[in-house]
């Protein structure tokens, strides 16, 4: 399989062309033939223009690559070794979705042939590979894994936004069914990770350690914001804290802030999860969940009691939410927990505007039914920054004053403002 991809006589596959699947498809295109397949035909046409609808690469990564766009079955038909790495949310009740991995199973189940590979990059819960997708294509193609056709688990490690960390120069995790398919899985990512390849035991082991990496982050994001809230009691600044601390070398340098995003806010949910189906309740990890989810519950009752305290006119009061995506400098909305943010505002009555250079307005109108703001005006009550854009970096005191009343706050969720507003009140987690 290895030598025949490398001699392109076969071809490999990517379904699910995302903020994960197209960078991977992408340079496996520089090396080998490559099929890039996605459900979405307006998304497909756009990529066969050069066009990354995730809005992550520039035109020139597409330059060079021997690769086919397509949401044909029967194109698809023309791989050899699939790589799965579509979206595996949770629903309103943080019940994990694997309809889309389940979609993606059955595409493999009508295309797969005998000695074909698949590889699953999606984050499950472990045993999700073997013990839900897997059968569904066993069921399809009347194939067995490992005498008929090979699996693995190779985990996403992509970092949205991050053009430093990336795919090449992170470290891949793999995993086979067997010894000969962990190593023809591990030989063929190499030809793409730089950084090299950790060979996983076994898929469990690869899916257990995808899921702890965003856990781990998880947890030590909610220990910060819950300091945050003590500090706040005691009138301490808690960046100034973490500053101090962080001068210690086994410090671990996290910081407070909202918790959204496809990863951290949602990968733990399938542990626990699974954990539950075992018989076991997870009590840490639900609770660094539940104090992440409470965030934006929160912010804006501080938002609330300042403008109460000096406004007394909730009704007229006008509040300025400045970032809308889950994360800075990506234009990426999904589970932005700044939605809860402005939810929470509007339920107190307040006239809440958004602004962001980088989201799509008709997205954020369609996922959470707010559009972003055309006109900043000069009169808020307050104005809070959740996203931290570059953007938003060069801004000063000066500015600040221009757009709110003289008793206004600016609430600076990640402390980009630190000792520079002095005009207005100032607050940060």
């Amino acid at each position: 399989m290895y030598q025949d991809l490398l001699d392109k006589k076969k071809k490999l596959a990517v379904i699910g062309l995302g903020y994960v699947g197209l960078p991977i498809a992408l340079e496996f295109a520089k090396k080998i033939k490559v099929i890039g397949f996605d459900i979405n035909a307006k998304r497909v046409e756009m990529m066969r223009n050069n066009i990354d609808p995730s809005q992550e690469l520039e035109s020139s990564a597409f330059d060079g690559c021997d690769i086919e766009f397509t949401n044909d079955l029967e194109v698809l038909k023309q791989a050899s070794f699939y790589i799965v790495a579509v979206p595996t949310p949770v629903d309103e009740n943080n019940i994990p979705d694997l309809i889309p991995v389940e979609r993606a199973s059955e595409t493999v189940g009508k295309v797969i042939s005998k000695g074909d590979y698949v590889v699953f990059e999606s984050t499950v819960y472990p045993g999700c590979t073997e013990e839900d997708c897997l059968p569904i294509i066993e069921n399809l193609s009347g194939l067995k894994n490992v005498i008929d056709f090979k699996s693995g688990y190779s985990p996403e490690r992509i970092n949205p936004g991050d053009k430093e960390h990336t795919l090449a120069k992170i470290v891949k995790v793999v995993s086979g069914c067997d010894a000969e398919s962990l190593d023809v899985v591990a030989k063929v990512y190499e030809l793409v990770v730089t950084a090299g390849v950790h060979r996983a035991s076994s898929i469990k082991v690869a899916e257990a350690a995808k899921i702890i990496e965003n856990t781990q982050r998880d947890l030590n994001i909610a220990l910060m914001n819950e300091l945050s809230m003590i500090f706040d009691r005691m009138n301490i600044n808690t960046f100034e804290v973490l500053e101090a601390a962080g001068t210690k070398w086994n410090f671990l340098k996290f910081q407070p802030g909202l918790v959204g995003g496809h990863c951290i806010g949602v990968d733990p949910y399938y542990l626990t999860y699974k954990s539950k189906k075992l018989g076991y309740d997870s009590q840490v990890i639900l609770a660094g969940r539940s104090i992440n989810d409470g965030m934006a519950g929160y912010v804006a009752k501080k938002i609330l009691q300042h403008i109460i305290q000096n406004n007394g006119n909730v009704k007229n009061a006008k509040v300025l939410l400045m970032g809308a995506t889950f994360k800075e400098n990506v234009s990426d909305i999904r589970n932005s927990k700044v939605a809860d943010v402005v939810k929470e505002l509007k339920s107190f009555s307040l006239n809440v505007d958004i602004t962001d250079p980088h989201a799509e307005s008709e997205e954020l109108l369609h996922e959470y039914g707010f559009e972003l703001t055309p006109t900043i005006s000069n009169d808020y009550d307050a104005v809070l920054i959740t996203v931290p854009h570059n953007d938003y970096k060069s801004l000063d005191n000066a500015y600040f004053e221009s757009i709110t009343k003289p008793n206004a706050i600016i609430a600076d969720l990640k402390g980009i403002y630190r000792n520079k507003i002095t005009g207005r009140f100032y607050w940060s987690l």
